[in-house]
């Protein structure tokens, strides 16, 4: 085994790699930027060389650094993670001619599976399904809309060397692809340096599910079985799960077989991942492509098969012999796996950036009755920046079935805690709970059909509104006692109040509190019948977690100017306890009225303006785009909210602009 090796990546891939190398007693090395000379990964291994400034072009895209890092350290191999340079064939030829180990898969491997296009036509000599489509040189914008209408729409727009989500665009229309084309060639020049483009027939009502593949360099080749990850947005997968809730022993086995049968075609001898469309209707399976080099989903196959990839990973590249049969394999149990975003699902998931001003993940290890699994590259204090992936962390759980496997990360949901930024854990814990989604009936375009209108939070179950009121009246009651103890030092402590009005939204509930003294509490709400909580909340703490009537439960708790804020899934309340008096005067309040910013166009992120695309003067219909600003390597169209004309542009392409910060405005 290699003693040690340098990880040219950072985040929380890096820090996953460390773990595996530190079980098996390998040395690690870690390269950083500017923005990462703090992280994680930098404290955790054995050495670090600095190798340049913030953007990914002037540190981690940089073989010359890398390769000096290596040579500087003696490390034996580099780890590529994924993103950057993992899936670049010169850079592991070069590695090569240097004497450097490569922990990824041949360069011939990647060089056919990472081109879209050449990789199609091995798919389709291998004996693999193929989704029709235009596999050669795409001209011009007018040449991409004759394609399309010869394909026949919805037709996808992708990047040849795309990949994370990026440099893809569905189009459904001739004005969709002018849109769409010179959008995806911009995104791809700028992620991968490579703006060719191609365009495949889109599958209705798609599910994307992949196969796991690991080789090695002795013609070994097996399937650890598949990944749903179907529930997607812009592209990017958001939630994962193993095995898929749709497929079938036989539908499972073709799948596997035909990722093996391709995979020996390139001589593939690492870990690595077959992508395929498949039909709900009929399982009917079509390749999409290949990746050559470690998935960012890769823990929920770890889960359901006892192996750790990045273990094999290293055995393969040192030059082992793969120890593991298709026949030693087997299914255990279920895994979910959640990306926690840096993004605000309230305002159509733009992203955020920012301090982590705190970080409380769930524990990891038994939940309930399944297992908490963290992989994250952060902590309280780090910054999330504009120069790399929004993702904060991978939350994993792992049940006996599906439905324990969901439950498991519902709950740990509750339980993870971010302030600082916006984070998207409202959104996937509302997913769990989501009728369709547990159902398992789901296509890539779940989100766009169940949140239509985008994500608005969701209405409290009954269930909800009980924990909700109670966590309220505990935590006031709890507040005033303590009130009542320090004001009556000197004299008799008056009896605490019990009766009091929780304002949950806009509704009024009466509430009889009885406190006990070891975090214990009986509260009626209205005339029903009491319910007991306990809790060890205290001052200080944001969740506010224990028992309800015997049921664990957790919500997140934040103590404002005028009452508390509390959430729980994908609800979010204010929640005001007060007396009846203070109620009836807080009925007669006015609503404040929310400013009308239809006439500006305000950037909603801090980013880079790629293109201003109108003119003062200029008349602008609602829905048009306006600009476009580029924030975590996305390239994000701004539109206007309402019909106007241009009174005054006050950025130009190629500014920075910071969030809030009024763009344009309308006469």
């Amino acid at each position: 085994m290699f003693k040690k090796i340098l990880i040219a990546n950072r985040g929380e891939i890096a820090v996953r790699v460390i773990k595996t190398c530190r079980r098996l007693g390998v040395k690690t090395v870690v390269v950083y930027s500017d923005a990462d000379a703090g992280s994680m990964a930098v404290e955790m291994a054995d050495e670090t060389v600095y190798i340049g400034g913030s953007p990914a072009s002037e540190s981690y895209l940089v073989a010359d650094k890398i390769i000096d890092a290596v040579k500087q350290t003696g490390a034996e191999a580099i780890h590529p993670g994924f993103g950057f340079l993992s899936e670049n064939p010169a850079f592991a030829k070069r590695l090569e001619k240097e004497g450097i180990g490569w922990i990824g898969p041949n360069a011939h491997a990647i060089e056919a599976m990472g081109d879209k296009i050449s990789s199609k036509k091995l798919a389709a000599e291998a004996g693999v399904s193929t989704v029709p489509g235009h596999m050669g040189l795409i001209e011009d914008t007018r040449h991409a809309v004759k394609i399309s209408k010869e394909i026949g729409y919805p037709v996808m727009i992708k990047a040849s060397a795309g990949g994370g989500g990026k440099g893809i665009r569905v189009a459904a229309n001739d004005k969709e692809v002018e849109e769409g084309f010179p959008a995806v060639k911009a995104e791809a020049q700028s992620s991968f340096g490579d703006d060719r483009i191609f365009i495949e027939k889109f599958i209705l009502d798609p599910r994307h599910i992949e196969i796991q593949v690991l080789g090695d360099k002795h013609g070994n080749c097996i399937y650890l079985f598949e990944r749903e990850c179907s529930i997607q947005r812009r592209n990017q997968k958001v939630i994962e799960e193993a095995p898929s809730p749709l497929l079938d022993p036989e539908t499972r086995k073709k799948m596997g077989e035909q990722a093996v049968a391709l995979s020996r075609a390139v001589n593939y001898d690492s870990a690595g991942t077959v992508e395929f469309v498949v039909s709900g209707k009929d399982k009917g399976f079509y390749f999409l492509e290949m990746n050559t080099r470690l998935q960012v989903e890769h823990p929920v196959t770890e889960m359901i098969s006892g192996v750790d990839l990045v273990e094999q990973m290293l055995r393969s590249a040192y030059g082992e012999k793969l120890k593991l049969k298709q026949s030693d394999l087997k299914i255990n149990g279920w895994a979910v796996e959640t990306r926690v975003y840096a993004e605000d699902p309230y305002r159509n998931f733009l992203p955020s950036i920012g301090r982590l001003k705190r970080f409380h993940p769930p524990a990891e290890g038994p939940l309930g009755e399944g297992v908490v699994r963290m992989d994250s590259g952060v902590r309280e204090g780090d910054e999330i920046s504009m120069f790399y992936d929004p993702m904060i962390a991978k939350l994993i759980t792992w049940g006996k079935d599906r439905d324990t496997a969901l439950d498991t990360q519902a709950e740990a949901l509750d339980r993870f805690h971010i302030e600082g930024i916006q984070d998207n854990i409202p959104f996937v814990a509302a997913v769990m709970d989501e009728p369709r989604f547990r159902s398992g009936d789901i296509t890539t375009a779940y989100i766009k059909d169940e949140f239509p209108d985008g994500f608005l939070g969701t209405e409290p179950t009954q269930l909800q509104e009980t924990q909700l009121i109670c966590a309220a009246a505990y935590v006031h009651g709890f507040y005033s006692r303590r009130a009542q103890h320090v004001s009556g030092r000197m004299s008799p402590v008056p009896e605490p109040r019990q009766n009091w009005i929780v304002i949950l939204g806009d509704r009024h509930y009466p509430v009889h509190l009885e406190l006990g003294e070891d975090g214990d509490a009986q509260i009626t709400i209205d005339t029903d019948k009491p319910h007991t909580l306990v809790t060890n909340w205290h001052p200080g703490q944001h969740l506010v977690e224990g028992m309800l009537d015997g049921r664990p439960f957790a919500v997140k708790f934040a103590d404002r100017t005028e009452g508390y804020l509390f959430r729980h899934r994908g609800v979010a309340l204010r929640a005001l306890v007060c007396t009846p008096t203070v109620a009836e005067l807080h009925s007669r309040l006015p609503e404040k009225e929310k400013p009308d910013t239809s006439k500006l166009v305000i950037s909603p992120m801090p980013g880079l303006v790629v293109s201003m695309d109108v003119a003062v003067g200029q008349e602008v219909q609602a829905g048009e785009a306006v600009c476009v600003v580029e924030a975590m390597k996305m390239q994000n169209i701004i539109r206007a909210e309402a019909t106007g004309t241009v009174k005054s542009i006050n950025v130009e392409a190629g500014a920075s602009v910071a969030a809030d910060e009024i763009m344009v405005e309308f006469a």
